[in-house]
């Protein structure tokens, strides 16, 4: 055996130990820490959707102009997205979490400040750099460092705190938006507090072992596995389990996009891209066009946010569910399944807008997000290597974020004035969920295997 494959071995052994692992053998503090993160991320990428009814108003433009902040922020997504997972694959997950929370900080507290639509419109797209990189780096981030058992519970209690932030926009805007001309940039302002965390990521957060490994640092790898199996025997107050035996993963060197472009990670990177674009045209319609259409639908905005409120506890109660049920049910029969609903109950709101549908409805729409997402950020970055992973996710998320930029274009050109009114409008919403149930049919099944089996 050459010193190269005995190497190769050794990396491979440590990995098998550490997916042998049955609890979270590391410290609580990092799942809060990239948790909070993750909730600001959040909380700012609904907030623009509460104050975009305000802003019209007070910039003296129409919805459709306004909603140029939602796209211009959907489009940073995608460069952020990008640009930071090529850091976070070749420097490190660490720095790329630091990176993605301060731009997001930075643009949202900026953005309180616009006197017009065009300064908003910049200062939202240097936000949305920063939240695309956020999802692109926390996916990857907690796939690699959790055990093979609990990849997706933990993927998901992070997202669970994500939702949570979506599910507290809707009560800080309705004390707010509508009371106060200036409201809606003190909910902006909420949402930057998220630069806070950076404080604490520096001692808080540990790098991966995988990527460690994939970058020729097996020592460092090497203690951080065994400081994770020494933390969970003291747990268990038992010996672990023996490791089962995981293949190598196959290489991939150079610039990790180059490595996207080979078989068989350029199939899968384009499926995923069409998933996520189809999926997220529905999913932005709703997210940050709903307080608009109620309103236009004849509900006052203090009453339509009022509806949201009931339905925003869906995103929370959907994505806590997911740390029960992610690493039980194979995750591409579970997508799919939520999908299907989620376009089923958009067309009851479409064709019977009453306000007890709105928010039973509205409730059962914003769990199947919550249920859906997390699991679906999970799903794609198990399709794609060590090398690579956050790349991977990065541009199949990001530029499936071009359906989010253009859901003003499909829900509200061609929904509600092509199609016909706000039933037009969640036609279109409910169609993007059917035809995302449909795409996944395609994924492959990696739901408790390790990440170096489902990757080759």
């Amino acid at each position: 055996m050459t010193e190269a494959e005995d190497s190769n071995r050794e990396a491979v052994n440590a990995l098998a130990r550490l997916d042998r692992i049955p609890i979270w053998p590391y410290s609580r503090s990092l799942l809060w820490i990239v948790g909070a993160g993750y909730f600001f991320a959040f909380f700012d990428i609904v907030t623009i959707g509460f104050a975009l009814p305000v802003i019209s108003k007070q910039f003296g433009v129409s919805t459709e102009a306004a909603a140029a902040a939602v796209t211009s922020s959907l489009i940073g997504y995608i460069f952020g997205a990008y640009a930071d997972s090529t850091i976070s694959d070749i420097w490190g997950r660490r720095i790329s979490l630091a990176i993605s929370v301060g731009l997001f900080t930075l643009g949202t507290l900026v953005a309180a400040f616009s006197q017009n639509l065009a300064f908003l419109v910049v200062w939202r797209f240097i936000a949305g750099l920063g939240i695309g990189a956020e999802i692109a780096s926390v996916t990857s981030y907690m796939g690699e460092l959790s055990p093979a058992p609990l990849r997706g519970r933990y993927t998901s209690w992070a997202t669970t705190l994500a939702y949570l932030g979506f599910s507290v926009v809707p009560i800080v805007a309705y004390f707010l938006v509508p009371a106060y001309p200036w409201g809606w940039r003190l909910l902006f302002v909420i949402g930057a507090l998220g630069g806070l965390t950076i404080l604490f990521m520096r001692r808080g957060l540990k790098e991966t072992p995988r990527w460690l490994l994939a970058h020729g640092r097996k020592e460092e790898a090497e203690a951080m596995v065994a400081e994770a199996e020494e933390s969970a025997r003291r747990k268990l107050g038992h010996e672990l389990p023996e490791p089962s035996p995981i293949p190598e993963e196959g290489v991939t060197e150079g610039f990790p996009t180059l490595a996207l472009l080979k078989p068989p990670y350029l199939w899968r990177m384009i499926l995923f891209v069409a998933i996520w674009f189809i999926y997220y045209v529905g999913n932005y319609g709703w997210l940050t066009l709903a307080p608009s259409l109620l309103v236009n639908q004849g509900y006052k905005l203090q009453e339509g946010i009022g509806f949201l409120i009931v339905t925003g506890i869906g995103f929370l109660v959907g994505a806590a569910a997911t740390t029960i049920f992610s690493d039980r049910i194979e995750r591409k029969f579970s997508t799919l399944t939520i999908a299907v609903i989620w376009g089923i109950v958009l067309f009851v709101i479409g064709f019977f807008p009453s306000p007890a549908v709105i928010m039973v409805g509205g409730f059962v729409a914003s769990l199947t997000i919550g249920l859906l997402v997390p699991v679906l950020y999970t799903f794609t970055a198990e399709h794609f290597s060590t090398r690579s992973r956050a790349t991977g996710v990065a541009l199949t998320d990001g530029l499936g974020h071009i359906g989010g930029a253009l859901a003003p274009f499909f829900v509200l050109t061609l929904g509600a004035h092509g199609i016909g009114g706000f039933s037009g409008a969640f036609v279109v919403m409910g169609v993007s969920g059917l035809v995302t149930a449909a795409l996944l049919t395609l994924g492959i099944r990696a739901t408790g295997k390790s990440l170096e089996s489902v990757a080759r």
